[in-house]
């Protein structure tokens, strides 16, 4: 009764017809019990019916992976707490005016049906029996996805990558280790002893380039393996599986060096005899010439002011324009709001691979020369680009530094979202209303 009496001003009854309400209130609460508040968080609530709901989800996806639930009781907090850190975000999209539009919308619920690989009724079908309407899923959706672009933008801020973290790492061990190219190796040994006679090595040499040939000629090098090889991988076609180049011994290293995919070292010695390997595959560090774009691109941040449709159609009349005019970088410095960019009429030079955000890097991948890009959504809101040129370049280097990178800042990334999310659950006020969940010590917490 509490809630209804609080809410009776906000909905603007009067006092007859409040005086209906309450009393109508009354009769349903003998017959039924009223959903209850379990959480205050900020501005908003949590309740009772969404934490049953989430905790039944959770349980679901529990069972259905085999393995043991916790107790209830600490399940229920862990969901709760759950629940508080989403409500608490939500409240930072909607004060940053983060939107999802129903075009974006639509996308990602393409995508989830695409990757449960079933139509659009069967998938409708699925959650009417997981007890779900569609309607209740899109918006689920939509503040997933509302809370991910929050994350990313809240988190990235906080990641700062320095060129001595990117020397330091590519010295580590680790460094060495991860920068090594990786081959798919074959393997042929022809045994000789070390200690034998010339003639017993001539004649191994001997069969071992003989071998060599057959291959080069084009005979098959997993036969010709196991009909000739005396390796432990002989059976196998002589397949040594994937071996990055730190992990081979160096006289393999060596013999694989400035080799490329389908070659075939000249027969080497060890102790054991002659060798051949061929690179069947390698991946890793075998990227020199990258393909690299010149580009340029316009930004509209929505905001309290600018929807997301409305930064939509503001772009498409600025694609139009510049189509029509050829006056892209114009246009730019008079609507960009990349400050970084929009003096030089939105140039962002030539890019590297991994340079930009995943939404940019696509649309840039898709992007004819000379063509202006339909508007697209990254964390940092609408764009729309135009590529100007493309050319190869080797630039193997640069390319293991912001592969590297992206490596260091995936990692950190885990950490700082864990530290970002108790920052703001600690800065915020949280009354939470079950008695035998205990809130969390923090700022403005209370019990």
């Amino acid at each position: 009764m509490r809630i209804i009496k609080k809410f009776i001003p906000k909905l603007g009854l009067s006092p007859v017809l409040a005086a209906c309400a309450l009393i109508a209130a009354t009769a349903t609460a003998q017959v039924r019990t009223l959903d209850r508040v379990v959480a205050v968080v900020d501005d908003d609530v949590v309740m009772a019916s969404e934490l049953t709901q989430r905790i039944n989800t959770i349980t679901s996806q529990i069972q259905a992976q085999q393995v043991q639930a916790p107790p209830m009781d600490v399940l229920r907090r862990q969901v709760l707490e759950q629940l508080i850190i989403e409500r608490l975000q939500l409240q930072m999209a909607s004060r940053a005016g983060v939107t999802v539009s129903e075009s974006e919308l639509d996308q990602a619920i393409a995508r989830v049906q695409q990757n449960a690989g079933v139509s659009p009724e069967e998938f409708r079908q699925r959650l009417l029996a997981d007890g779900m309407s569609m309607k209740s899923f899109r918006q689920q959706i939509r503040q997933e996805l509302m809370i991910r672009r929050v994350e990313q933008g809240s988190v990235n801020r906080r990641i700062q990558i320095t060129d001595q973290d990117i020397d330091n790492f590519l010295r580590s061990k680790e460094g060495e280790f991860w920068k090594s190219p990786e081959f798919e190796l074959g393997h042929i040994l022809i045994p000789v002893a070390s200690s034998a006679p010339a003639s017993d090595v001539t004649q191994a040499r001997e069969k071992a380039e003989e071998l060599a040939q057959q291959a080069l000629g084009g005979a098959d090098f997993r036969r010709l393996a196991i009909a000739n090889s005396a390796g432990q991988n002989a059976l196998a076609g002589g397949d040594l599986g994937w071996r990055k180049t730190v992990e081979l011994p160096t006289l393999f290293a060596d013999a694989l060096a400035d080799l490329k995919v389908g070659d075939i070292t000249a027969p080497f010695r060890s102790d054991a005899g002659y060798h051949l390997l061929k690179i069947h595959a390698q991946k890793g560090a075998s990227e020199q010439l990258v393909e690299q774009t010149k580009v340029r691109h316009i930004l509209l941040k929505p905001s309290a002011i600018l929807t997301d449709d409305q930064a939509y159609n503001k772009l498409i009349a600025l694609r139009d324009e510049a189509m029509a005019s050829e006056n892209f970088s114009d246009l730019a410095r008079e609507n960009s709001e990349d400050i970084g960019s929009m003096l030089s009429g939105g140039d962002l030079g030539w890019s590297m691979p991994g340079q930009f955000v995943p939404e940019f890097t696509q649309a840039m991948k898709t992007t004819e020369i000379g063509n202006i890009s339909l508007p697209f959504r990254s964390q940092f809101g609408w764009h729309i680009l135009q590529v100007e040129d493309r050319r190869k370049q080797d630039m193997t280097d640069q390319y293991i530094r912001n592969q590297a990178a992206n490596m260091l800042r995936n990692r950190r990334y885990e950490e700082e979202l864990q530290n970002w999310r108790r920052e703001i659950r600690d800065q915020a006020y949280v009354e939470i209303k079950l008695p035998d969940t205990k809130t969390a010590e923090g700022a403005g917490n209370q019990q």
